[in-house]
């Protein structure tokens, strides 16, 4: 995973978002296309739909670097597929128990709904997982437990 760019020299966060190709994907184009300002430290990950975000790629994320991890989707009744993001709120619940049962720090991890038509709301999801996590600062909890 790329370093994001230190400002000042200081440690800056690295995030990954997992997003959905048909809502979150499209409210963040609508943030660039209007030419919003949020923080550089995420690198997105953009899949068909949020409940296509396996749990190993959260849990890849983490060991190869990540110190946040962001999954978004449509909000509930909105998705592409019907019920695809039912499905994620549903894995999510269960994921977050095993995230917690393994001794990582949930503050670690977010889940959002951001529509297309939501540009403001992504730059401001962006903004305050970033600025947690570096509140948090880097995350050592997955490389101590592979120990």
């Amino acid at each position: 995973m790329e370093e994001p760019e230190p400002s000042e020299g200081k440690w800056e966060p690295r995030i990954v978002a997992f997003v959905c190709n048909w809502c979150t994907y499209l409210g963040m184009d609508l943030a660039g296309t209007s030419r919003m300002k949020y923080q550089p430290n995420v690198r997105v990950i953009k899949l068909p739909c949020s409940a296509r975000i396996d749990p190993l790629f959260v849990i890849k994320a983490f060991e190869n670097g990540a110190d946040g991890v962001l999954v978004s989707g449509c909000h509930p009744g909105d998705c592409h597929y019907n019920t695809g993001n039912y499905h994620a709120r549903r894995r999510w619940t269960v994921f977050r128990e095993l995230f917690s049962f393994l001794g990582l720090d949930l503050q670690r991890l977010q889940f959002s709904w951001v529509s297309a038509a939501e540009g403001v709301k992504w730059v401001k999801v962006i903004n305050e997982v970033t600025d947690k996590v570096r509140e948090l600062g880097p995350n050592t909890d997955y490389h101590n437990l592979s120990r």
